[in-house]
C-alpha cells in the first residue's frame, strides 16, 4: 500500500513537469515561414523603394512571412513571374493584368486564369518628357524624333504603344525608338542624344526630375479628345492632372492618362497569408505612407475600385469584407 501511494505522489509529480516539457518543446517548435518573391520595378523608381519599405514591414510584423522586394523590368516582367510560379506577388496596373488574366494582347495564347489582386493602390500617371529644344509640342509631334519607349518587356513601353497608335502614329516605325529605361533615357537626354521619354511612374517621379532640373525637359499634356478615344476602347484609362509645382519648373497643371496599380497576387498562394498579409498592410498604412510618398494618393476605401472587373483573391477579400469595403 505504502509503495503504490510512493507511486501515485511520483506520478502526480512527473505530469506536471511532462506537460511543461511539452509545452516548451511546442514553443520552441519555430514558426513555418512562406517565402514571398515580390519583383517591383526597376530602382530608379517609385515602386522599388515602396515594395522594399512593404517586405520590410511583413518581415518585422508577421512571423510567418519572409518576404523580399527585387528590382525588375517591370509589369510585364512580374506578371510573367507569377504565371511561372517564380514570384508570389508583383506590382503592375490592371491594363496589362486584364491582358494576362484573359491571355490577350501582350499575352495572346497564355492567359493565366490564377492571377488576382491583393490591393489596390494609386492612379499610375503616363508621364511624357521631351527636350525643350526639341520642338515637340504634342504626341504628334514625336514622329521621327529620337525617343525611349521603355525597356523591353515593361508597362512603359506598352503604353507608349498603346497611346502613339491611338492617336494615329504608327508605332515603333515613325519614331526612332530606342529601347531604354528611366536611367539610360536621363543620361542620353543629358547628352544631347534623345528627344524624349515615356515614363509610368507615381509622381513625383525621380527620373523626370532629373530631366525636368538637368537635361533641359518639359512635360507633354495628352489632350481630352485622345483621353476620350483611349477609353473608349481600353476602359481601364482615366483622365489625370499632374499638378503645377510637382516638378522643377512646371509652372502649370499637365493633364494625362492613368491607371490603377495594383499588388497582385497567385490564387493558389495560401489565404490565410495573403489575409494577414493585407491586414499588416492597411493597419500600418498611414506609417508606411509617412515615408513613402506615392502612397500618399491612395484613398483606402478605394482600393477595391476601377480594377477591370478582376477577382481579389480569397485571403484579401475576406480581409476586406470584414472591414466593410465590400
Amino acid at each position: 500500500m505504502k509503495k503504490a501511494r510512493v507511486l501515485l505522489l511520483i506520478a502526480v509529480l512527473l505530469v506536471p513537469a511532462m506537460l511543461f516539457a511539452a509545452g516548451a518543446q511546442e514553443a520552441a517548435k519555430p514558426v513555418e515561414k512562406t517565402i514571398i518573391n515580390f519583383p517591383t520595378a526597376a530602382t530608379t523608381g517609385a515602386v522599388y523603394p515602396l515594395g522594399a519599405a512593404i517586405c520590410n514591414l511583413w518581415n518585422n510584423v508577421l512571423p510567418n512571412v519572409r518576404a523580399s522586394a527585387q528590382a525588375s523590368a517591370g509589369g510585364i516582367a512580374n506578371l510573367n513571374m507569377i504565371a511561372d510560379g517564380e514570384a508570389q506577388l508583383g506590382v503592375a496596373v490592371t491594363s496589362i493584368m486584364y491582358e494576362s488574366f484573359n491571355g490577350i494582347g501582350s499575352f495572346a495564347g497564355r492567359a493565366n486564369p490564377n492571377l488576382r489582386v491583393m490591393i489596390g493602390l494609386y492612379a499610375n500617371p503616363n508621364q511624357v518628357v521631351v527636350t525643350n529644344n526639341s520642338g515637340i509640342e504634342s504626341l504628334a509631334g514625336l514622329a521621327g524624333k529620337r525617343f525611349a519607349s521603355g525597356a523591353p518587356g515593361s508597362t512603359t513601353e506598352v503604353e507608349t504603344s498603346i497611346h502613339l497608335k491611338t492617336s494615329g502614329i504608327k508605332y515603333p516605325e515613325a519614331l526612332r525608338v530606342q529601347y531604354v529605361g528611366f536611367t539610360e533615357a536621363i543620361d542620353l537626354m543629358r547628352n544631347k542624344q534623345l528627344d524624349g521619354a515615356w515614363i509610368m511612374a507615381g509622381i513625383p517621379n525621380a527620373a523626370v526630375t532629373e530631366m525636368l532640373s538637368t537635361a533641359g525637359g518639359k512635360l507633354l499634356n495628352i489632350d481630352q479628345p485622345l483621353i476620350d478615344k483611349l477609353k473608349k476602347d481600353f476602359p481601364w484609362y482615366g483622365a489625370y492632372t499632374i499638378p503645377a509645382g510637382t516638378y522643377p519648373g512646371q509652372t502649370s497643371d499637365v493633364l494625362t492618362t492613368a491607371i490603377k496599380i495594383t499588388i497582385c497576387t497567385d490564387a493558389r498562394v495560401n489565404a490565410d497569408v495573403i489575409y494577414d498579409m493585407t491586414k499588416a498592410f492597411w493597419e500600418n498604412f498611414e506609417e508606411l505612407k509617412a515615408t513613402q510618398a506615392p502612397l500618399k494618393q491612395v484613398n483606402p476605401k478605394e482600393s477595391v475600385k476601377d480594377l477591370a472587373g478582376l477577382p481579389i483573391h480569397e485571403g484579401a477579400l475576406r480581409y476586406y469584407k470584414e472591414i466593410g469595403w465590400l
